[in-house]
């Protein structure tokens, strides 16, 4: 695990309640119908019996068309300690701009529904941000312990990728796009209000902001596997990834 150093400047944490911090973990969705339930309750087993603070998970459905809403509704009436929120217009970031407003959970979390991420990094992505050592933590594929499976397209795009950011923004986070990622409240309190993106685009521009911001962010090597039944496409997401590259780069840096 690696943490990225803290530029000048920055936002001090508030402290946690004393009593036992509150997660909220949001799975977006978009047309799951297939993966949803087995992955919720995969995911909501694995809180059970292996994370010791309160808990709940919010699956956020943006603008399925096909059954997605009703297994969601389901799972929200067989599983205590599921949520199901409904939003009219596609948008991940959206999903999470609309769930993470409403929460009033300590710590802000959201993973991809196919639970590419090994579920295990979910306990050493989470644990800065309670103790109140880190305002972010975010997994990442491409530090030293990731073990990584995926094609070499999705590879070279991911590291080529960064690698731009890098270059462009002077991003010293190592992985903008890992669907496994954690804020404090007050943290995301300070920054939704600042992100612009709505789409895949949203999870850089919190990240740029915040170092941006100066506040902290920790990096948590994880395992994963590629998921072939993505509903990502590639082409249109890398468009709207470089023309959000270019709204921050000629965007002032703004400090708190």
């Amino acid at each position: 695990m690696t943490t990225v150093a803290p530029v000048p400047a920055p936002i001090l944490p508030v402290p946690l309640p004393s009593a036992p911090a509150q997660l909220e973990i949001v799975v977006p969705v978009y047309n799951e119908e297939a993966a949803l339930a087995r992955s919720i309750r995969t995911l909501n087993e694995f809180l059970t019996e292996g994370i010791p603070f309160t808990w709940r998970i919010v699956i956020a459905d943006n603008a399925s068309t096909d059954r997605t809403w009703a297994i969601a509704r389901r799972l929200e009436r067989e599983l205590p300690s599921v949520r199901a929120m409904h939003l009219a217009h596609k948008g991940r970031g959206r999903a999470l701009r609309a769930a993470w407003s409403a929460s009033d959970a300590d710590v802000l979390c959201y993973m991809d529904v196919d639970l590419s991420t090994d579920l295990r990094g979910f306990l050493p992505l989470v644990a800065g941000l309670i103790s109140g050592h880190s305002d972010l933590a975010i997994g990442t594929r491409l530090a030293p312990g990731s073990r990584v499976t995926r094609g070499r397209k999705r590879e070279f795009i991911s590291r080529s990728y960064n690698r731009l950011l890098r270059g462009a923004l002077r991003a010293r986070f190592s992985d903008a796009q890992c669907g496994f990622k954690a804020i404090r409240a007050d943290a995301a309190r300070r920054l939704l209000p600042e992100v612009a993106d709505d789409g895949w685009f949203f999870d850089t521009e919190l990240l740029v902001r915040a170092q941006r911001h100066g506040l902290r962010i920790h990096e948590v090597a994880v395992d994963w596997a590629e998921d072939t039944d993505s509903r990502v496409n590639v082409a249109r997401t890398a468009l709207e990834d470089l023309r959000g590259v270019a709204r921050l780069a000629l965007a002032p840096a703004r400090r708190s």
